[in-house]
């Protein structure tokens, strides 16, 4: 008989072997952790406001396109949990990794696509002491350390 930590050991092994080196499990848990962090991130509300006030009018971005927004951000937060959850079994029942969007893309407003981070990783000039790129791309910071 297996004592309990055992099992968790056995069950962890098993787990392991079956997502380990399958890009698919992997760019499904990837997917879901990116749509999930859309509550904090907000840029489907902000996409829908945008266009709200471009393609129909000003006016309506604050009503219209503030509900659209708050109903997008919900869906694509609901799938990127749902992604989590169940990242080692595929969809569709053919196997399958594909995303459960229509478009599984980080969407940004029109006006804004951030840039690399700020960081020593991305910059090829760290041995100097300073590097450029944006300070919070993943919040939508539009402050940029070097504006070239």
């Amino acid at each position: 008989m297996l004592r309990m930590s055992q099992f968790v050991t056995l069950a962890s092994i098993a787990l392991a072997v079956a997502v380990v080196g399958c890009a698919g499990p992997e760019q499904k848990l990837g997917r879901g952790m990116r749509n999930s962090s859309e509550v904090f991130r907000l840029g489907e509300l902000r996409r829908s406001m945008e266009q709200t006030a471009i393609w129909e009018s000003p006016e309506r971005s604050y009503t219209t396109g503030l509900i659209h927004g708050i109903n997008q951000t919900a869906k694509r937060t609901a799938v990127g949990l749902y992604e989590i959850v169940t990242f080692p079994i595929p969809d569709h029942g053919l196997g399958d990794y594909s995303p459960a969007m229509v478009s599984d893309e980080v969407i940004y407003p029109e006006n804004y696509t951030p840039n690399l981070l700020s960081d020593s990783t991305y910059a090829a000039d760290s041995a100097l002491g300073f590097s450029g790129g944006d300070a919070f791309p993943v919040l939508g910071s539009r402050f940029r350390v070097f504006d070239y």
